[in-house]
């Protein structure tokens, strides 16, 4: 994958020395074709091709981890604590609610 990189580097970088030695060309416009055409697509491709071995080093470093917890005598699973909210859980509306007045749309 690398050699594509890097000659992928060097043509743009070919057509960047083309376009500032050129009688009608710039150094600004070389300066944005090489990050255009040349920096800006191979930082893309590089970061999108190593996706699968970031997603691999995660998987490894999470089974390091269940093995370490396991061999502390740890359980694997991490405990939950119940919800701390102040908020009541849903369906206690009703549990609350005067039995008199009934819920939007329905008769009593």
């Amino acid at each position: 994958m690398y050699l594509i990189v890097i000659a992928w580097i060097y043509v743009v970088l070919m057509m960047s020395i083309a376009e500032a030695t050129n009688s009608n060309g710039t150094v600004l416009g070389a300066l944005f074709t090489f990050v255009l055409y040349g920096l800006g697509p191979v930082a893309l491709v590089v970061y999108l091709m190593g996706a699968p071995a970031r997603n691999k080093a995660i998987k490894k470093r999470e089974a390091e981890a269940r093995a370490k917890q396991a061999a502390n005598g740890q359980s694997a699973a991490p405990s939950v604590q119940p919800d701390a909210g102040s908020h009541a859980p849903r369906g206690a509306e009703a549990v609350t609610a005067d039995t008199r007045v009934a819920p939007v749309g329905k008769e009593p």
